[in-house]
């Protein structure tokens, strides 16, 4: 039992990164009709926003110390973090510390308007153009997009730590009456999921109680109809893929402590988040979130020690595997509505 415990964790943590993109993937789809390849790379976009503000805010200024020596007796030269000179070295730190949780704050305008410029300035040529069209031009956006963060950055990863407060483990096992130290899970797994529970009711929260929000799944129903209305939905659709670039940067922002940037981790994701897409059905927003936390358990068991040992390489197959026999008994995913993608 705490092994299936342990493995259902690991596989929400996993399953709310597939969620997040995949939802984000949805919203494009359902609202622009847009196959958008470069999705992927809006995740790693958002990743990178953390590393710039870590780096931004670890800038320092080097004054010489004529209090301490080397062992030459040279007065030695010491780095202070301009946040240190404006903030004081306590508070100075804790920024420094928590750079990860305030890119939150940073990624949101940055990724919406990566949205609006993708958008506006390639996308939006391509809404009347085949499926085929569409894949071909966003998956060169992707491709292009990665090799500048790889010119800026490198192609190695780069360790994002979590807050020094939040790096330790939760005795998660105490909780279902197990023995201490039975299960023991990471904080920041846990705030991942629970982050991404956040934002995905947040988007359902939007679309069902607002006005806005109604206006665009009226729109995604029937364009035509609400545009004879007078209203103008090609704006509101813009503004609803800032918001899914939004989910996919910040999605990309939390997960830089579960696994260090790098500038392929978009395409990484992006292939597995469309046959999250595919199962959950296209176009269906619970479908995608449904289908991104099974695929991530489901991966999660398919990699323990039994499994691997059993089928070798099941690990690696399983989302492809799961996915055949979901398409074979419902070609239309888990949730898909007929008609979308069908003609």
């Amino acid at each position: 039992m705490d092994a299936i415990i342990l493995q259902t964790l690991n596989g929400l943590d996993k399953g709310s990164a597939y969620a997040l993109i995949a939802l984000g993937l949805t919203l494009i789809f359902g609202t622009l009709g847009v196959v958008n390849f470069a999705h992927g790379a809006l995740f790693m976009i958002g990743a990178f926003c953390a590393v710039f503000l870590q780096r931004i805010l670890s800038l320092s200024t080097i004054t010489i110390d004529e209090t301490q020596k080397d062992f030459l007796g040279n007065p030695l030269k010491v780095e202070t973090p301009y946040v240190h000179n404006w903030f004081g070295p306590e508070t100075g730190s804790l920024i420094i510390d928590w750079s990860v949780p305030l890119a939150i704050f940073f990624a949101i305008p940055v990724m919406i308007a990566v949205g609006f410029i993708m958008e506006r300035g390639l996308i939006k040529h391509f809404y009347k153009r085949p499926h085929a069209d569409q894949i071909l031009v966003t998956f060169g956006l992707a491709i292009v997009l990665q090799e500048i963060i790889k010119y800026f950055y490198g192609a190695n990863p780069i360790p994002t730590p979590a807050p020094d407060a939040l790096k330790g483990a939760a005795d998660f096992g105490a909780l279902f009456g197990f023995d201490p130290n039975v299960i023991i899970y990471p904080y920041w797994r846990l705030i991942y999921f629970c982050f991404a529970a956040l934002i995905i009711g947040a988007v359902f929260a939007f679309l069902q109680f607002t006005t806005f929000g109604m206006v665009v799944r009226a729109g995604m129903a029937d364009r035509e109809t609400v545009g004879l209305l007078g209203i103008d939905i090609d704006k509101r659709f813009t503004i609803m893929f800032g918001i899914a670039a939004a989910v996919a940067g910040l999605a990309g922002v939390m997960y830089t402590p579960i696994n260090p940037p790098n500038y392929h981790m978009g395409m990484d994701f992006l292939v597995l988040s469309f046959v999250v897409v595919v199962v959950g059905g296209m176009g269906s927003l619970p479908g995608a979130v449904a289908a991104g936390f099974l695929l991530g358990i489901l991966e999660s068991f398919a990699s323990t020690t039994w499994a691997t040992t059993t089928i070798p390489g099941i690990n690696q197959i399983i989302i492809y595997l799961v996915a055949i026999i979901i398409l074979l008994t419902r070609p239309r995913g888990l949730m898909g509505k007929k008609g979308v993608m069908e003609d």
